[in-house]
């Protein structure tokens, strides 16, 4: 699955397009470093998203309710998004299996590396409590395509 405000998949993972507005900036007009984990959040769930994976209600896990959490993220900052910049968000897998994804992010603009992140993503049921990932949805990460 795939629309326009969900970016689209690619051979090797998922791309999508978010415009710098005000409210993503400091007094300088630079985008605030906090602000690209919202970036980031937006390109791994719409990357769900296009792979056919529901987050909200029984989408993922059935009954059990199973949901994914950010265990462990490093980001390393290479260049400063501005107003009005329209920034590329990429995220591909790196690693899926167990209980864990860990997913491979960049920020771009005007074909500029802003951000670099590898973010480590933990499988929960609704109790908190770590779960295998299921099988269909493993394989979707695993071939890049809604089942």
């Amino acid at each position: 699955m795939s629309d326009e405000l969900s970016g689209t998949l690619t051979a090797d993972g998922h791309r999508l397009s978010q415009r710098v507005y005000y409210e993503d900036t400091d007094f300088s007009g630079v985008v605030y470093h906090a602000r690209y984990l919202h970036f980031l959040e937006r390109g791994r769930t719409d990357y769900l998203r296009c792979l056919g994976i529901q987050q909200g209600g029984a989408g993922l896990g059935g009954e059990e309710g199973l949901a994914f959490v950010v265990r462990h993220m490093e980001l390393d900052f290479q260049a400063p998004a501005r107003m009005d910049d329209v920034v590329e968000i990429s995220t591909t897998s790196y690693r899926v299996g167990g209980a864990k994804l860990v997913l491979d992010q960049t920020i771009e603009s005007g074909g500029l590396l802003l951000i670099q992140a590898r973010v480590t993503i933990a499988v929960v049921n609704g109790r908190g409590r770590p779960r295998r990932l299921p099988d269909d949805v493993s394989a979707r990460f695993a071939s890049g395509s809604p089942s």
